[in-house]
């Protein structure tokens, strides 16, 4: 074990290229799939916490209960909906990264629409009276809020990334876990397991813990320039 243990380490130091291309892929995947979410996401956040029309609540349940959405389900339906005889099978995206991009996608934006609703609700409650009284238009209050929140927003952003990470069951399903094409840690993790290669699993493993702890560290780092900022809503 302990040997498993200091050859898995030794791959990290000696930068392996099986490790940094199957992490760097990795990364590629939830970054992109990040910045797509945010873009969609903070738009149907705002106007989900500014705006007053039917269905605003019932709208809200529903991304609130999409946070826990079985990422396995998630891949059996973009599956279906990508595979050669699916609707979407022209596209050609089963087994890409694009296919694993666009399930990270659809798994992180209701993560991160309810928790920056949530931190923008308690921001216009604060400012409320403030934007009745010069009569502020949708933009204006967008703009300020978004500002205002800046931290709180990069909090749920991270914790949009965590998940990403973190996926395996959509991604498995629709990437398909092809060497050089679509494994990333996660999968790779449970491929090499699989045969018995416990050092590489590790060493793969012990790099998620570090970015995992690497993003703790910035969320902490975020938290602490908050207090500092002395928020009061």
């Amino acid at each position: 074990m302990n040997n498993i243990f200091y050859d898995s380490i030794n791959l990290l130091f000696t930068l392996d290229s099986y490790l940094l291309e199957v992490i760097g892929l990795s990364l590629y995947i939830s970054l992109s799939a990040l910045i797509i979410s945010i873009l969609i996401s903070l738009p149907i956040a705002s106007i989900l916490s500014i705006k007053n029309f039917t269905g605003k609540s019932f709208i809200t349940i529903i991304f609130n209960s999409l946070m826990s959405l079985p990422p396995v389900a998630v891949g059996v339906i973009l599956y279906i909906l990508i595979s050669y005889n699916g609707p979407l099978g022209h596209l050609e995206l089963l087994y890409t990264p694009s296919a694993m991009i666009f399930a990270q996608t659809i798994l992180v934006i209701p993560i991160i629409i309810s928790l920056s609703k949530d931190s923008m609700d308690s921001c216009l409650n604060y400012y409320r009276d403030y934007f009745l009284s010069i009569n502020a238009n949708f933009i204006s209050i967008m703009k300020t809020i978004l500002w205002e929140v800046r931290y709180k927003l990069l909090i749920n952003i991270l914790a949009g990334l965590g998940r990403a990470l973190s996926e395996v069951g959509a991604i498995i399903i629709v990437g398909g876990n092809i060497d050089h094409l679509t494994r990333v840690m996660t999968t790779s993790i449970v491929l090499e397991t699989s045969r018995g290669n416990l050092t590489k699993a590790l060493g793969l493993g012990i790099s998620l813990i570090l970015i995992a702890l690497l993003i703790n560290i910035i969320l902490s780092l975020i938290k602490n320039k908050e207090l500092e900022g002395n928020s009061e809503y």
